[in-house]
């Protein structure tokens, strides 16, 4: 199991956003989370690299990569993020130097030295998000789908065991959309775990996953019925709320498309 939850609370700036978490990962499974703005999606996802701490009073247990997380040193923070990647929604690449430096920049933080081999993984994680023709491109010369699949390819170059996308999607129009939750499941389809928050629900009944939803402080595992909820119409899935939220982000993905 590559993460596992028992009874864990969250909190954000001392406000607790999640009560009696359960939650748990497995090697090659493909998990959405759900939620409207606030829920708690992006909070759970910041404990388990560790950028939000759990306190050992407000957990039965936290693991995440076998290593337990209540109390963790920071001297072992980065050893357990190497064995992630981490997407964001808005891409967070270095805007001072082009694609291929963006790439070698995190192999050397991580302890590659080698030359040759730097620059083959690099090439390779360009070759597999097909943008190797893109290497010495800045990222202001990139769409947005293209600066994802730059965040993809830096995300896979340590070859992690689990990956974890905070709305990866957020800010890009619908066949984008597609595009980057495809290459994420050939991702998965490796052997890697991905976790991703979003709202565009469409995704979901497009590539099927387990379903989490954080509603009202907790989240659970709606997985059976969202996949049959043509034959569960009397359950709340908080749909409308998911929706509005994706014309929202289309909107916004039109107007930067215009400027």
């Amino acid at each position: 199991m590559l993460i596992e939850y028992k009874n864990v609370n969250i909190y954000q700036d001392e406000k607790k956003i999640l009560s009696n978490v359960n939650f748990e990962v497995n090697e090659g499974e493909f998990i959405y989370i759900i939620g409207k703005v606030g829920s708690g999606k992006s909070s759970l996802l910041k404990t388990f690299y560790c950028e939000l701490d759990i306190d050992k009073d407000d957990a039965d247990h936290a693991e995440v990569l076998e290593q337990n997380i209540i109390p963790i040193k920071r001297s072992k923070i980065p050893a357990l993020r190497k064995q992630m990647g981490i997407i964001f929604q808005d891409f967070q690449l270095l805007h001072d130097r082009s694609v291929w430096k963006n790439l070698r920049f995190v192999l050397k933080a991580t302890g590659w030295k080698d030359k040759n081999e730097i620059n083959e993984r690099i090439e390779e994680v360009l070759k597999q998000v097909d943008m190797l023709d893109k290497k010495d491109k800045m990222p202001h010369e990139l769409s947005g789908g293209e600066q994802q699949r730059i965040a993809i390819a830096r995300a896979i170059l340590n070859k992690p065991r689990i990956i974890i996308a905070d709305e990866p999607t957020g800010n890009l129009d619908p066949e984008t959309a597609n595009n980057i939750v495809t290459l994420l499941r050939e991702i998965c389809e490796t052997g890697a775990a991905v976790v991703m928050t979003t709202h565009n629900v469409s995704l979901l009944n497009e590539f099927h996953g387990i379903v989490y939803r954080c509603k009202d402080g907790q989240i659970n595992n709606i997985t059976d019925d969202f996949y049959n909820k043509e034959e569960n119409q009397d359950i709340d899935f908080g749909l409308e709320e998911e929706e509005e939220e994706e014309e929202n982000a289309k909107e916004k993905s039109d107007q930067n498309t215009e400027n």
